[in-house]
C-alpha cells in the first residue's frame, strides 16, 4: 500500500485536537495499575532540521527549508504512547533552564503525560542534540551532562501493566527486575553496541522481558543468523516474543508460547524525518499487545503508526494520535484501485478510529518552535 504526504498545517498547541480513543477501554477494571506504560530515561531538547539538499558540507553554510524543535530521547516514547491513549508515566531529569521548563510543560499539559517520578534539577542545563535530515537519512549532533545523582535514591518504579527499556549491553538497570517483579510486562529495544562485542549474554536484563524488538542488522549481529528471520527466532530462545524490524521490508515476528510467527510489509511514504520512528513503532506495539490484539494486527499498527511518523519531522512532534490514524484509515479507502488485501490487513481499524474528521490528511502534530507563549 503506497501513500504519500500531502500539504500539512498547524492545528496549535500540543496534543490539543487530538481524538481521544482508549484501545483499553474493554479491558479496564479496578484495582488495576494506575498506569499503563512506565518509562525512565533521558529528556533531550531536540531541535530538527529536514528539507536540505545533501549533508552539511565543512566550511560552508546550510540552508533547511523546515526546522522544529520539541521534547526528544525518551520523550519520544512517552508522546507516541500517550497519543495512542495509554496512560503513561515518565521518570526523567529536567533542567531548571527555559529548554527543561519546555519540555516538562509540553509532556504534562501538552500530551498528559505523569511526571510526578521525574525530577527538576537546578542548576543544570538541558541535553539538547540537533538533527538535520536529508535523503531519508539523518545526522545528529549532541550535547549534555550527567544529572547530579538523585539522594535519596529513586523508590521501587510504579505499578504499571507495561514498561519500555532500552537495554544497554553490559550494564543492568535495576528497575527492570523491580518493574517485572510486580507484574509489569517488560518491552526492550536496544541500541547500537559500540564496543563490537554484540555478546547476546550482555543484555543481562533481557531474562526480565517479554518483548525484544530489535532491527534487522541488531538482531542479526547479536544471534550470528545470516538472515532477520532466522535471527528473530534464535532471539526466542532467550525472550518469549521476539520482533524484527525489516526497514522498508516492514516486521517480522515470532511469539515461542503460542508458535505463532508472523510478518507485515511496510507501507510505502515519502519519508521527510525518520527521527523517533523506531519509538513510534515500539509504542504501537505496545498499544497492541495490550490490548490483545492478534500479532499479525500489532505487527501491522505498529508499522503504520511508525509511516505516519516520517512523514513529519521531529521524534515527538511526528508522533501520531488517533486522529492522523483515523484520517488516514479513511484516506486509503477512498483511493481508486486500492489493493484490496491490503485493506484488508488493515480492516481492524474500523472499530478503533474516531468518527469523521473534517480536516484533511496528514494532519499538523504540534506547533514547531518555542517561544510563541501559551494559547488563551
Amino acid at each position: 500500500m503506497a501513500f504519500g504526504k500531502g500539504p500539512s498545517y498547524s492545528n496549535g498547541k500540543t496534543g490539543q485536537c487530538q481524538a481521544q480513543v482508549d484501545p483499553l477501554a474493554a479491558l479496564r477494571a479496578p484495582g488495576d495499575p494506575p498506569w499503563d506504560v512506565y518509562l525512565t530515561g533521558t529528556v533531550f531538547l531536540d531541535i530538527v532540521f529536514t528539507g536540505l539538499g545533501s549533508a552539511p558540507v565543512r566550511g560552508t553554510e546550510s540552508w533547511a527549508r523546515g526546522m522544529g524543535s520539541s521534547p526528544g530521547g525518551v520523550a519520544n516514547m512517552a508522546t507516541a504512547l500517550a497519543r495512542l491513549g495509554l496512560r503513561t508515566s515518565l521518570a526523567a531529569a529536567f533542567g531548571d533552564d527555559h529548554y527543561g521548563e519546555y519540555c516538562w510543560d509540553a509532556l504534562e499539559q501538552g500530551e498528559g503525560i505523569d511526571l510526578s517520578p521525574s525530577r527538576k534539577v537546578p542548576d543544570w542545563h538541558s541535553p539538547v542534540t540537533v538533527s538535520m535530515a536529508y535523503e531519508g537519512e539523518r545526522t545528529m549532533v549532541s550535547h549534555g551532562h550527567e544529572p547530579p545523582p538523585e539522594e535519596p535514591a529513586p523508590d521501587c518504579p510504579p505499578r504499571a501493566r507495561a514498561a519500555v527499556a532500552s537495554l544497554e549491553p553490559g550494564k543492568r538497570a535495576p528497575w527492570i527486575a523491580q518493574a517485572a517483579g510486580k507484574g509489569t510486562r517488560i518491552f526492550a529495544d536496544v541500541g547500537w553496541d559500540d564496543t563490537g562485542a554484540w555478546d547476546l549474554a550482555g543484555l543481562v536484563d533481557l531474562e526480565h522481558c517479554e518483548a525484544f524488538l530489535p532491527n534487522a542488522e541488531e538482531a542479526m549481529r547479536y544471534t550470528g543468523a545470516s538472515c532477520p528471520r532466522a535471527a528473530a527466532h534464535a532471539l526466542t530462545a532467550h525472550v518469549p516474543l521476539a520482533v524484527v524490524t525489516l526497514g522498508a521490508e516492514g516486521a517480522y515476528a515470532v511469539d515461542r508460547r503460542t508458535g505463532e510467527t508472523a510478518e507485515v510489509p511496510a507501507i510505502e511514504v515519502e519519508a521527510l524525518d525518520p527521527t523517533g520512528a523506531g519509538d513510534v513503532f515500539v509504542a504501537g506495539f505496545v498499544a497492541g499487545t495490550l490490548a490483545g490484539w492478534p500479532l499479525a494486527d500489532r505487527l501491522a499498527f505498529a508499522g503504520l503508526t511508525a509511516a505516519l511518523s516520517v512523514q513529519e519531522f521531529g521524534g515527538s512532534l511526528s508522533a501520531p494520535g488517533w486522529s492522523e490514524i483515523g484520517a488516514w484509515w479513511r484516506k486509503v479507502q477512498s483511493v481508486d484501485a486500492q489493493d484490496p488485501a491490503a485493506l484488508r490487513r488493515y480492516a481492524f481499524l474500523a472499530d478503533l478510529v474516531p468518527a469523521a474528521d473534517t480536516r484533511p490528511w496528514p494532519l499538523r502534530r504540534a506547533v514547531p518552535t518555542i517561544g510563541f507563549g501559551r494559547s488563551a
